[in-house]
């Protein structure tokens, strides 16, 4: 009994040493929107099939306060892609210095094939790539 009631008092006071802890530099999301993607760097154009492709795209983000978020990823039919890249935007202080950031895709095709991409590019335009699966 005695061990048990020495574990359990060793186990409550490790937990509010850990919840204790504090980041300072949190913060929070508050929104989260569509950020054109200015340009797409594919290192081969040709692939052979099951293999993996790293496809970066890169967006300029207006503020340290934003960043890079995900992608919609729409499988649009068997071989054509439509690809969205989102950006959030964080409370606290932030700088008003605009950078460059990148996004990856892993791509890795199931099937020979002609892909086509079509990269959000603002408004109703889009930036093109295929990439053809051995």
């Amino acid at each position: 009994m005695k061990k048990f009631l020495h574990l359990t008092f060793c186990a409550v006071f490790l937990g509010l040493f850990l919840i204790s802890c504090d980041d300072d530099d949190y913060q929070t999301v508050e929104s989260v929107e569509k950020i054109k993607i200015d340009s797409v760097k594919i290192a081969k154009d040709t692939m052979d099939v099951f293999s993996i492709q790293h496809i970066k795209t890169y967006s300029t983000y207006p503020s340290q306060c934003e960043g890079f978020y995900g992608y919609d990823y729409v499988y649009d039919t068997k071989f054509d892609r439509t690809v969205t890249a989102y950006k959030y935007r964080s409370s606290g202080p932030c700088g008003q210095s605009t950078y460059t950031a990148a996004g990856q895709i892993n791509f890795s095709p199931q099937q020979i094939g002609s892909y086509t991409f079509r990269f959000w590019n603002g408004g109703n335009n889009w930036i093109t790539k295929t990439i053809v699966v051995k």
